[in-house]
């Protein structure tokens, strides 16, 4: 479909379009190099429906997340190259009972990811997750500033 047909023009759509020409290219067998892995893609949408509020304290960074309906197993918290935080689940779909047919689906469901590269000052080792009315805090906390040197005073001999 040609979007300056319904009178889209902009760069972006633009590109889109171009991605679309692509995938079908792909069809045909040939790689393409520029185009996105389906991992990445899969991982990517797992992480724009994960909203996360980072809140930072003077002795700890505290990430929030909306989980309603989750139990502690259904979540995974873990760090990663020791400076990244990756919190990561899923949300399954409730079991049909007999005789009951959706009307409207509007909950989500599936895997969820988010990952976050922690700051250098980030105490990977000592990292707490909880989980309480449907919102999961994820605390790091914060490791103790350097202490300065002191000036060392080194002795003059007499030679």
């Amino acid at each position: 479909m040609d979007l300056r047909l319904v009178g889209l023009d902009a760069p972006v759509l633009h590109a889109l379009h171009q991605m679309m020409d692509l995938s079908d290219d792909n069809s045909s067998g040939k790689s393409s190099y520029n185009a996105p892995t389906r991992s990445y893609v899969r991982d990517a949408k797992a992480m724009a429906a994960t909203p996360a509020d980072v809140k930072e304290y003077p002795n700890s960074y505290v990430f929030v997340i909306d989980m309603p309906g989750l139990k502690s197993g259904d979540i995974k918290v873990q760090v990663e190259d020791d400076n990244v935080l990756v919190i990561s689940g899923e949300r399954k779909r409730e079991e049909e009972k007999e005789g009951v047919k959706y009307l409207k689906m509007e909950r989500r469901v599936g895997k969820f990811m988010r990952k976050f590269v922690l700051p250098e000052n980030a105490n990977t080792d000592a990292v707490s997750a909880v989980c309480q009315d449907g919102v999961l805090s994820v605390t790091v906390e914060k490791l103790p500033p350097p202490q300065p040197k002191k000036p060392r005073t080194i002795e003059v001999k007499v030679a």
